[in-house]
């Protein structure tokens, strides 16, 4: 059985960036107390812009640990800065990466119950809090993004609870397989479609894998 320790919760405000003054709520803070986890997210968590954070289908954002080590040795000269709550993550764990998800499976989390809807798409964010050139773009290529859950029976969550997986596909396509096959400039149709059909797979995520599903049946 798949399961993990949920070792830091974390919320933000929208605040000016530095240097630029745009809205972000990157800058997130670890908390300890119990929090209200509903269908938008986490009480008391805000975002920036929702036309591409938060919401149901992007209700928590969830960093492993692991993925911080392949940055920091990417990105040497700030090493130090890249920490558990530097990716505006709500859970960090030390377990896990993209390897072990897969889409739609089904997490329990102190008194919720959480489904693994997509990765994340990272922004120009994650440069700007950083002040370098080129992470979110490392970040997409490595698909080391981390993921975003919906929230199927809101309830409460702290840090120091168990995640735990108490259901998967019967067919699962890991985040890892989700990434390759979108780095292959022309792949497999078949193996596109499986990741269409896939049950939990949030649905804009979908309606565009089936448009480029249909361009590369149309220009095969």
């Amino acid at each position: 059985m798949l399961a993990t320790t949920l070792d830091a919760l974390y919320l933000g405000q929208v605040h000016p960036m530095p240097g630029d003054g745009r809205p972000t709520a990157i800058f997130k803070q670890p908390v300890t107390t119990a929090v209200a986890l509903g269908i938008d997210g986490l009480a008391g968590d805000q975002q920036a812009d929702r036309r591409v954070h938060g919401g149901p289908e992007k209700a928590v954002h969830h960093y492993p640990a692991r993925d911080l080590a392949r940055l920091r040795a990417r990105f040497a000269d700030i090493a130090g800065q890249l920490q558990p709550g530097s990716m505006g993550e709500n859970f960090s764990t030390a377990d896990w990466d993209e390897a072990d998800v897969c889409i739609g499976d089904v997490f329990r989390v102190g008194t919720a119950i959480l489904q693994l809807s997509q990765p994340r798409s990272p922004c120009w964010k994650i440069d700007a809090r950083h002040g370098v050139d080129g992470m979110a773009q490392f970040i997409d290529h490595e698909g080391i993004s981390g993921w975003y859950y919906r929230v199927v029976q809101p309830g409460s969550v702290r840090a120091g609870d168990r995640i735990e997986l108490v259901e998967r596909n019967a067919d699962p396509v890991s985040l890892q397989a989700f990434w390759a096959l979108r780095r292959e400039q022309r792949p497999d149709h078949a193996e596109l479609r499986r990741v269409i059909d896939t049950p939990g797979l949030a649905p804009e995520r979908r309606a565009r894998l089936q448009q480029r599903l249909e361009w590369l049946q149309r220009n095969t």
